[in-house]
């Protein structure tokens, strides 16, 4: 089978592209650089340049291909709603228009648990518990980008979305540097009372999935599916875990919701004000994040797609300390 992996310079698409080659897949990437993708283009994959809001290219790069994992997009907790809806919702309807011109057989597409969150605590959420009003730009763009996967059923792409919950393993970015960077400083304290559980999804699970999904049967099709690893721990418990793996020490200081809300408020505020807009340490979303309960069902990717988490989350935290050991020279 021939394959397009979008955003293989990103931690969850290079994952999935690596994990489609050993599988014997036939893997093309693209990316903005070549040094993104060098570990896959000696892997044996096709590399094709260029940007993914150039219309054209994308028409170009779903040429031949069976089928398209969709994993590139904008992500983070900070940034202008037009960022957003640039990377996740146009450069979407690109690749949905792309498979549909190039008669591409299905797209497996990347979205966000992110879509469910309110602010509040949630235990076993279910794919149908979407709000009706989002809290961030991310959550709500992506939603309009699995939208316009979903619409495209009816010209007949077979489409399948997964919401992931925080991925982690060898590679990842988006969770534990920066909060090993605050702890370095002596700067994390535990939001709440800290006994909040979360899931956590471990890439190789996740690469199980998203191959399931590219060879699902028809029963599969049209659908959004929560991928995690099944398992809810206090989100203290893991960053704690990390803290010793990197011997670094715990986390032990509290602070109370409401002061650090607040104190996350103003520093939004001020980073609003300072030219170039700079990126909060402190967010009032993270702050909710990081107190809230927040745990998916996924018995419906169970029935479907046959998924079973086998990776542990211990097992994927283990690897991505090697992973960050080697990457940082403070580690060392």
């Amino acid at each position: 089978m021939k394959i397009l992996v979008t955003g293989a310079s990103g931690f969850i698409g290079g994952r999935f592209a690596r994990f489609a080659l050993e599988q014997g897949l036939d893997v093309r990437v693209n990316g903005r650089r070549a040094e993104g993708v060098e570990h896959l283009v000696r892997r044996g994959a096709e590399f094709i340049q260029g940007d993914l809001n150039d219309a054209d290219l994308v028409r170009h790069l779903c040429r031949d291909v069976e089928a398209v994992v969709h994993c590139a997009g904008a992500v983070g907790l900070w940034g202008k709603y037009q960022d957003f809806h640039q990377g996740n919702v146009l450069v979407t309807e690109n690749v949905v228009e792309a498979c549909l011109k190039q008669h591409v057989g299905r797209l497996v597409h990347l979205s966000s648990p992110s879509i469910y969150f309110d602010g509040r605590d949630h235990l076993g959420l279910t794919e149908e518990q979407v709000p009706k009003r989002f809290k961030h730009p991310y959550a709500a763009t992506k939603y309009l980008a699995e939208q316009k996967v979903f619409g495209a059923q009816e010209f007949g792409l077979e489409v399948i979305a997964l919401r992931p919950r925080f991925v982690t393993g060898a590679g990842d970015m988006s969770i534990f540097p920066r909060l090993l960077k605050m702890q370095r400083k002596n700067r994390l304290a535990i939001v709440g009372d800290g006994l909040n559980k979360v899931d956590f999804t471990s890439v190789h699970n996740l690469n199980e999935a998203l191959l399931s999904s590219l060879l699902a049967p028809g029963s599969a099709l049209g659908r959004a599916y929560n991928i995690s690893n099944g398992a809810p721990v206090p989100v203290w418990d893991v960053v704690n875990y990390v803290m010793r793996q990197m011997e670094l020490p715990q986390v032990t200081r509290y602070r109370s919701y409401g002061l650090a809300y607040s104190v996350a408020a103003l520093n939004e505020a001020f980073c609003a004000m300072w030219p170039g807009r700079p990126e909060p340490a402190l967010s009032r979303l993270g702050m909710q994040v990081m107190n809230k309960d927040f745990t998916l069902d996924i018995s419906r990717a169970r029935h479907y797609l046959d998924y079973e988490p086998k990776v542990s989350l211990w097992t994927a935290l283990d690897e991505f300390c090697s992973w960050w050991k080697a990457q940082d020279p403070g580690f060392k």
